[in-house]
């Protein structure tokens, strides 16, 4: 975008390139763009036997090419628009988004990603917020957990961080259980997990997730 021009607090303001930050706008615009900007790299990516993931700035690649031709790629690619400069995080594991992922021996083994500056503080228990927002957090946290975790140990040490940190916010025992036992539900889980059952239901439950895509 260029002579972007918007009023703010009575002020007007011209904006040379780009759009308002935090404008629905703008990021409508954003994947506009990087759906013609990205389609040469789609086509690589895809004739080249690899997989190709976006949202909105961040890329994920996974392709049998060494990291020095990935790189070689994308300084080719970082031709396309000056303004638009990709820069690689490659390797054998890697963070995206809040999802990290590891080949190990040709298999993706996924888990939470954390930054290293988490802490685990969420909505005290004894705040004066309404009921639903604190029965929210330990549905939505495991339920990410569960949708994450490839593996049995993976899963169990994110419920247990993630059980630790509640307590830690004063939340009771029995509420904490009460809303894990409500993610265990939505899965239609009736029997505890075990690391033989819980790789049988990991893979039904991507099997759903590609089903509603489709």
């Amino acid at each position: 975008m260029r002579n972007n021009n918007f009023l703010y607090e009575g002020q007007y303001y011209h904006q040379i390139r780009g759009g308002a930050m935090g404008s629905p706008l703008t990021l409508t615009i954003a994947n506009c763009y990087m759906f013609f900007f990205e389609r040469d790299i789609v086509k690589q990516i895809i004739n080249g036997g690899g997989s190709y993931l976006r949202y909105i700035d961040d890329m994920f690649i996974i392709i049998n090419w060494s990291e020095r031709h990935l790189n070689k790629q994308i300084d080719q690619w970082n031709l396309f628009d000056l303004n638009i400069q990709l820069k690689a995080q490659a390797g054998s594991s890697i963070d995206f988004l809040d999802l990290s992922v590891e080949n190990v021996n040709g298999h993706l083994l996924t888990k939470v990603y954390h930054k290293p500056s988490h802490e685990p503080y969420y909505l005290p228990f004894n705040s004066v917020h309404p009921m639903h927002m604190k029965k929210n957090i330990p549905f939505a946290m495991l339920l990410r957990a569960i949708r994450y975790c490839s593996t049995f140990k993976a899963f169990l040490n994110e419920r247990e961080d993630l059980r630790m940190a509640l307590l830690l916010n004063k939340y009771p025992c029995v509420f904490i259980d009460k809303h894990f036992n409500r993610v265990l539900q939505k899965f239609n889980i009736n029997q505890p997990l075990t690391s033989n059952n819980y790789i049988v239901r990991y893979a039904k439950r991507l099997f759903m997730r590609q089903k509603e895509k489709n």
